[in-house]
């Protein structure tokens, strides 16, 4: 027995999904549990306290921020207290930790020492957006955010070309355009995809189209949280044209790709052998 009484056994590790938009969102589950925490780690604990205010809850426990720019050494100290018996809440900014949030590294700790690890299921806008895009949604890939770098992009764009589920993406809006384009080069002008903004707030708006239609609009000030669902490559497209192909390798050498690398990337999304590649570009 613990000086409180406690029998010293482990405490839980609760992964608390939050509203991605309005409060009310947030299940009794979620009022409980962070009522009841002794230690709430918090993306934002600003965010996390007018939460609790819009809820009417109580944060009994202690508060602590829980971050990109802290997660390595919060996660050690969450850890200890995990093992003296305390139940742990995290909880991001919005949606489920772990997922483009902080949250991995403390699971992955608590689950190595035998620390039980739970959920509060809670909205997501992965699969809100999924579900609203009007694109196939059987079989489907979660990316998170497109590399920031436009050569680090290009690549990651490739390898997915051939990609047949439908891909999820998040991206900042002052980067959606760039992305778009990208996406637009490496995929197709026309390829099908739903720019979702603001999922569930106020001002909630899902735009529809091929990438370059939306890349086109996205020209203008966009805001907002944005996630971008984007059609897989359907078996029956066309075969590329080795000439686009040559293109798209100049593009990607134009983003700071090395040309060997772009023809391979490219070959391998296109589904054409690497050596025909090869030849066209050295020809052109």
């Amino acid at each position: 027995m613990g000086e409180d009484g406690r029998v010293n056994d482990t405490g839980t590790l609760v992964l608390a999904g939050a509203p991605i938009g309005r409060a009310e969102d947030a299940s009794p589950r979620l009022r409980d549990a962070l009522s009841a925490a002794d230690i709430v780690a918090a993306e934002d604990t600003r965010r996390l306290r007018r939460l609790a205010s819009d809820l009417g809850v109580t944060l009994a426990g202690r508060v602590v921020s829980y971050y990109d720019g802290n997660e390595a050494a919060r996660a050690a100290e969450l850890l200890e207290a995990l093992r003296d018996g305390d139940t742990v809440l995290v909880i991001t900014d919005a949606g489920m930790p772990g997922v483009s949030d902080p949250g991995y590294r403390l699971t992955h700790l608590a689950v190595e020492a035998g620390i039980p690890v739970t959920a509060l299921p809670g909205p997501s806008a992965v699969t809100t957006a999924l579900a609203i895009s009007g694109l196939p949604s059987d079989r489907f890939c979660f990316e998170g955010f497109p590399p920031r770098k436009p050569g680090e992009r290009a690549r990651r764009l490739a390898a997915l070309a051939a990609e047949e589920r439908t891909m999820v993406f998040f991206e900042a809006p002052h980067r959606v355009r760039a992305s778009l384009v990208a996406m637009a080069e490496a995929f197709g002008a026309d390829r099908r995809a739903a720019l979702c903004r603001e999922l569930t707030k106020t001002y909630e708006e899902v735009r529809r189209g091929g990438l370059g239609e939306l890349a086109e609009w996205a020209a203008g000030e966009v805001r907002g949280e944005i996630t971008l669902v984007v059609a897989g490559h359907a078996p029956g497209d066309v075969a590329p044209e080795v000439g686009d192909l040559v293109e798209e390798v100049a593009r990607m050498e134009a983003a700071g790709v090395p040309r060997k690398q772009a023809i391979v990337d490219v070959a391998r999304a296109a589904g054409v052998p690497k050596r025909e590649l090869y030849d066209a570009v050295h020809r052109g």
